[in-house]
């Protein structure tokens, strides 16, 4: 029965994984199950209670203290410690929550909003160039004391080239605005699938978010105060900022740190063996030339293999590949591609 389940909603599209997460299963247990030609949830639960359970004498005792005149209007957090001073132990903070929880009295209390959990960004899935940018702005240091100038920076997650890039004063809509059309112009582009950013000002500009919609262009964005819902721009600033040529000292002025970014961005096209894509760079990989190159390694090592067999033994040759679909904000791990890791 549970089986026929997770095959009905992974034939309308669901994941196997998502879909074995909603009943509390892993996939591999799935697996197990099929090997033995099983059909039935095989899940048995605990076989014994547990020594350490509480009666239900405790966890009245539990509620009643919780719910007293005195404790009603602290957490758990504060109960415990309040008992502990008095010489008392009834029990745990966290077994206070849980007792509270299977009550259903365990909910927000307050004048401060109760927390969120945002939802996660929608997968974004890239087969190729100029289909899914990403663009965010870092600080570069200036020389008067809580003054910057600011890196905006846009980069295209199957590649990882930089399309675009400008060095400004300020954080603003408009500046991102301009960069964007620079880079469809640089790029041929009337438009690009998706544009991923995080939850900034400037990302979420009403300029911005006019030129993407007449451009038709899907707006993307990370959840609040998550950056690794931004991974490649942030792997690219973190690239930049840890050269050992990245300057020591503050930059004096903007058109100075623009020459230092001029020379990083050549540096990173034409030189940089990009880990994530099979230690090409990224201009080889936009333009196309990385499967020519990849090839040509695997050639050089089959040959090597041939000549010096007991060298490798048993064991393969180096593959040389690199993923032909990138993936941002993946849905699950068992969907990732590429995303071994999308360090620059």
């Amino acid at each position: 029965m549970i089986l026929s389940l997770i095959d009905e909603a992974v034939t309308a599209g669901a994941r196997l994984a998502p879909a074995c997460g909603v009943l509390g299963l892993d996939p591999r247990t799935v697996q197990r199950w099929r090997s033995i030609g099983g059909g039935d949830d095989r899940r048995h639960g605990p076989r014994r209670v547990p020594s350490n359970k509480l009666s239900q004498a405790e966890e009245r005792r539990i509620l009643e203290i919780a719910n007293s005149r005195e404790f009603r209007d602290l957490s758990p957090k504060q109960i415990v410690p309040k008992l502990a001073d008095r010489g008392e132990y009834v029990a745990s903070e966290s077994t206070f929550y849980r007792t509270l929880r299977a009550a259903g009295q365990l909910s927000h209390r307050g004048r401060a909003a109760a927390p969120t959990q945002s939802k996660r960004p929608t997968e974004r899935v890239a087969n190729g160039p100029n289909q899914v940018w990403s663009w965010d702005i870092t600080y570069l240091r200036s020389d008067v004391l809580g003054r910057f100038f600011y890196l905006y920076m846009i980069v295209d997650v199957w590649s990882r080239k930089v399309v675009a890039w400008d060095v400004h004063d300020v954080e603003c809509g408009e500046h991102a605005t301009v960069l964007l059309e620079r880079a469809l112009v640089a790029e041929k582009r009337s438009s690009v699938e998706v544009l991923h950013s995080d939850n900034g000002a400037p990302m979420k500009s009403a300029t911005l978010k006019a030129t993407l919609d007449r451009l038709g262009i899907t707006p993307s964005y990370s959840r609040p105060r998550v950056s690794d819902d931004n991974p490649f721009s942030e792997a690219l600033f973190r690239t930049m900022k840890y050269r050992p040529e990245y300057p020591r000292l503050p930059f004096k002025t903007r058109a100075e740190a623009r020459r230092w970014v001029a020379g990083f961005v050549q540096w990173y096209h034409d030189e940089h063996l990009h880990s994530a894509i099979g230690y090409v760079t990224p201009l080889q990989r936009h333009e196309g030339a990385d499967d020519a190159i990849l090839d040509a390694r695997r050639a050089l090592y089959a040959l090597a293999k041939a000549n010096r067999p007991n060298r490798w033994g048993s064991r393969a040759v180096r593959a040389w590949n690199a993923p032909k679909v990138v993936r941002l904000n993946p849905l699950d791990a068992h969907s990732v591609e590429s995303e071994c890791c999308v360090a620059a």
